[in-house]
């Protein structure tokens, strides 16, 4: 299904109609309530039904069951009693971790688990509540859109810096040169296995995948997605799993955690793509005891915004900034080095 099948609506019989959704031409038959859950970003299962029931979801124009299997072409609209909050912003007294500032720019160290902008789901406690609280008349960027200050973004689990504009100069010159792919971005990732080369460079084209939407394929045919590409180097071996460090050239949604999963290494507890099983090593023991507590020591996958650099919109000298990994992530690389050490 593309991007412009899904759209926000307006208002229809006291109700606000958050999602419009057109069926693609050669949609498979599939019952309402999943096809749903993988359609609308932050919505489960369980809460897609339980809108069903309440008849807050139609398939064109009328009430249905979860059961019902979709067709090409149905059109399937959620509406709720209160209207999309896409453009409204509440501010909240949410600390940030800001190691540098100045008149244009901060750069932010966000914490695993924060989502970086409100979204269907998520329209609280998110690292732009926390800007428009803490910062006032933030630029909107391009049309508008509701995300002030905002340049680039991060996954919610995981964790690192980000620049925030504070001018719209600032976000013009920033924006310019992440879409040079000309900002330094590198990431230190634990991953399972071992790379076959101690670097290498991944190159396929990163899109949505057809069965889920929410999870990102690779496409090295070119013939969906966008050009992606993703240069890595062994930091550390720990038997069975690496720590490496990733450089971007360029910047898609999840495009390190699906450039890894695709050659073979998805990054350790990462539950999107794989990576929260045991992949290496044995099964069972006391091996199967330390992983599963490694896991439980870490809230999402072990990614990490390590350092950024670029050119400064006023000064025009070039900036860098760094910062550690989190405790949790350096707890967890000393317990695999214990491990790794007494074997």
């Amino acid at each position: 299904m593309s991007e412009d099948n899904i759209e926000v609506a307006s208002e229809e019989d006291d109700l606000f109609e958050h999602y419009r959704i057109v069926a693609d031409k050669g949609q498979g038959l599939i019952r309402l309530d999943k096809y749903l859950s993988l359609h609308v970003a932050n919505a489960s299962r369980t809460k897609i039904q339980n809108g069903i029931d309440a008849e807050a979801v139609k398939v064109n124009g009328n009430v249905t069951k979860a059961s019902y299997k979709v067709k090409p072409l149905d059109v399937i609209t959620l509406s709720l009693p209160e209207p999309p909050r896409d453009t409204e912003i509440i501010p909240e007294d949410i600390p940030l971790d800001i190691i540098y500032e100045d008149e244009v720019l901060l750069i932010v160290n966000k914490p695993t688990g924060m989502v970086v902008h409100p979204a269907f789901g998520n329209w609280s406690g998110t690292l732009i509540n926390a800007l428009v609280y803490h910062f006032q008349q933030l630029p909107t960027g391009r049309n508008g859109e509701g995300r002030p200050g905002l340049v680039h973004r991060i996954d919610k689990d995981t964790s690192g810096l980000l620049v925030i504009a504070k001018t719209e100069f600032a976000m013009t010159f920033l924006a310019k040169q992440f879409s040079d792919h000309t900002i330094e971005r590198t990431y230190n990732a634990l991953i399972w296995g071992e790379p076959r080369e101690e670097s290498g460079t991944i190159r396929g084209n990163v899109g949505r995948s057809v069965k889920d939407r929410r999870v990102m394929d690779i496409f090295p045919d070119g013939s969906q997605g966008k050009h992606a590409v993703t240069h890595y180097k062994t930091l550390r071996s720990l038997r069975y799993v690496t720590l490496i460090q990733c450089n971007l050239e360029t910047g898609r949604t999840h495009q390190i955690r699906a450039h890894m999963k695709h050659i073979g290494h998805p990054i350790f507890n990462d539950t999107t793509y794989g990576g929260d099983k045991i992949l290496r090593g044995p099964s069972n023991g006391s091996y199967k005891a330390m992983v599963t507590n490694l896991f439980e020591l870490l809230p999402g996958q072990a990614l990490h915004a390590k350092s950024l650099g670029f050119i400064h919109p006023t000064t025009r000298q070039w900036m860098q900034f760094d910062t550690e990994l989190p405790v949790n992530f350096q707890t967890i690389l000393e317990k695999w080095e214990n491990f790794a050490d007494n074997q």
